[in-house]
């Protein structure tokens, strides 16, 4: 059984869908890539996991980088699985590149090579966005190419964070861990 309930974030209403105890969507409202066939999900505003993502997010937008207590699940192809656990190592306040996610995944998985377009189709796709920091991944010039919440939201995310995408010099690498750990997530 999906569940859903819509929230009040600083960037607008978003939808989130809650699947055997999983967060398994968060998007704002009109985003692009949400889902077709909801009209068998339940609204529940009261689901636990509903409630910690409230706090999640009011968290969040103070400005602080918390880690969810409650267990990701987002759906979809191995593929982009793939992309999205590197979109989750992403730490907070930093950004990479689409190139740079394709070049770990060539590397990781023994390819010759892997197209950034691809990883970009996937980046676009996250269905639990914030969470699975889509946000974070830049054009090769550092250009902000590309969110299916809308230009405006990844700028305000990015500031948020304190992130600055015209540094295109200083793009980090794209780390394994971070000292605040990893999402936990079943996918």
């Amino acid at each position: 059984m999906v569940y859903v309930s819509e929230l009040k974030t600083k960037l607008g209403l978003a939808t989130a869908s809650v699947e055997g105890g999983a967060l398994t969507g968060f998007r704002f409202i009109g985003q692009k890539y949400c889902p077709q066939k909801t009209e068998n999900w339940i609204q529940m505003p009261t689901h636990p996991v509903f409630r910690q993502l409230e706090a999640w997010l009011e968290s969040y937008f103070a400005g602080r980088n918390p880690v969810p207590d409650f267990v990701l699940n987002p759906q979809g192809t191995v593929f982009q699985k793939k992309v999205w656990k590197v979109l989750l190592r992403i730490p907070y306040g930093e950004i990479t590149t689409y190139g740079k996610i394709a070049g770990q995944l060539t590397a990781r998985e023994g390819q010759d090579s892997m197209s950034a377009r691809a990883v970009g189709g996937a980046v676009g796709h996250n269905p639990i966005s914030l969470l699975i920091p889509c946000h974070r991944v830049v054009g090769a010039n550092g250009g902000l190419t590309g969110y299916a919440g809308g230009l405006d939201r990844k700028t305000a995310l990015l500031r948020l964070e304190g992130a600055n995408p015209q540094q295109t010099g200083t793009l980090p690498k794209i780390r394994m861990r971070s000292s605040r750990g990893f999402y936990d997530a079943v996918f």
